[in-house]
This record gives C-alpha cells, sequence and structure tokens, in this order.
C-alpha cells in the first residue's frame, strides 16, 4: 500500500497555494506528503505541525515550522486516518497525536484527508478507536467506556511495562469491538467523559476532502 500512500500524498499538493501556512499531520501516508512539500517550500510560508515526529521531519527538510497560536486560522490541514466512512468520517490516532490533530483540523478552513483503499471503511470500528486521557483517570474512563458502549478499551503500551505517552503527557486507551453507526454522536458523548482529553472520533468536525491513492487517485 505505500505506492496508494504516496500517490494519495502527491494528489494533495495541488491544495498548497502560494504563501500558505499549511496543517500538517502525522503518520506513514503524511510523511510522503511531508517528501512532497520540500519540493515545493520555497512557495509555502510554513507549517504548523500536529506532532514531534512531523515537527522533526518537516525541519529536517528546511520547512518552518509555527506555533498555531501564532497564526491563527489556517486555509488548509492535511492528513492520513485508520478508518473512513462513505459521509468522510474518520477514527485517527493510531499514531497517538489525536489530540493535537483535532485541534489542527477546527482551526482550519479545509481538511484535506490522504488515505490508501485499505482504509475505507462502510462503519468506522473496526480500527480500535483511540482515547486520550488523563493519566489519573485511566481506570475510571475505561470503566465508563464498558459501561456506555460495550467495547473493550486496552491501555496502550510500548511493552510490558512502559505505557505509550502522548505528545501532551497523556495515556491511550484503545477501543476495541465497536460498529459506530452514529460518529457524531458517539463522539460528543465520549468528549463528556471526565478526564478524556479526546477521543479519536472526527466527526462533528469531519474531512471537506479525501483522497484515496490510486492511478488515478480518487477524491470525494
Amino acid at each position: 500500500m505505500s505506492e496508494a500512500k504516496r500517490l494519495a500524498a502527491e494528489a494533495a499538493l495541488k491544495y498548497v497555494e502560494d504563501g500558505m501556512i499549511v496543517g500538517v499531520g502525522t503518520g506513514s501516508t503524511v510523511a510522503y506528503f511531508i517528501d512532497g512539500l520540500a519540493r515545493i517550500k520555497h512557495q509555502i510560508k510554513g507549517t504548523v505541525s500536529s506532532s514531534e515526529q512531523s515537527t522533526a521531519a518537516l525541519k529536517a527538510h528546511g520547512i518552518d515550522v509555527f506555533d498555531l497560536n501564532e497564526v491563527g486560522e489556517l486555509s488548509l490541514y492535511v492528513d492520513g486516518a485508520d478508518e473512513c466512512d462513505g459521509a468522510k468520517n474518520l477514527i485517527k490516532g493510531g499514531g497517538a497525536a489525536l489530540t493535537r490533530e483535532k485541534i489542527i483540523a477546527e482551526a482550519s478552513k479545509q481538511f484535506v484527508c490522504i488515505i490508501d483503499p485499505s482504509k475505507q471503511v462502510k462503519y468506522l470500528g473496526k480500527f480500535p478507536l483511540p482515547v486520550e486521557v488523563i493519566p489519573m483517570a485511566r481506570s475510571l474512563v475505561a470503566r465508563t467506556l464498558v459501561k456506555m458502549t460495550g467495547g473493550q478499551p486496552v491501555w496502550r503500551m510500548k511493552d510490558e511495562t512502559s505505557p505509550i505517552i502522548t505528545d501532551n503527557g497523556n495515556y491511550i486507551l484503545d477501543l476495541h469491538g465497536l460498529q459506530i453507526a452514529d460518529p457524531a454522536g458517539l463522539e460528543a458523548k465520549l468528549n463528556q467523559i471526565p478526564g478524556v482529553v479526546t477521543v479519536g472520533l472526527f466527526a462533528q468536525r469531519a474531512a471537506d476532502v479525501v483522497i484515496v491513492g490510486g492511478e488515478p487517485p480518487v477524491e470525494f
């Protein structure tokens, strides 16, 4: 699927306009977009990044990275997804950057999502739904998720003793066993659980354009 990812990323470059500050997401598909952006870096003013990983990649290419607070509303945000349904609702957070990704998506006029064909689904939920939580609330949130959804939350770990820590210093619970018929409604409910920072459903702010990599890429 690497070629499909590259083709989707290349197709997204047409949305980049001269003088833009571009919101840049995180993940393997976005890595190809960053490589493409490096070729036209002289045309843009800079970027806002959703993760330390992407920031490092952008700076390695000599691309300026700004703090979102410095730039205000963005014209464009380009990011990938772990799942995408036909209404452009997404599950994101496989790379543990969901909170910053959600903030940048909300701050952007246009959100372009780049995916390979394997990410397209009828219903979201086969990919475990990431939920970023304040560390002290991990058990509370996990119990509440079970009661509320019937799903099975799993604490994301690097190994048997080391949890994944987000760039914000928090934990991730991956919620398994869902078939999400109302993504926006579930997103709103889960965001109200005390201790939840945000949830990896992008439905209240879904993608505006989805590019599916292929020969040729397909947009909807």
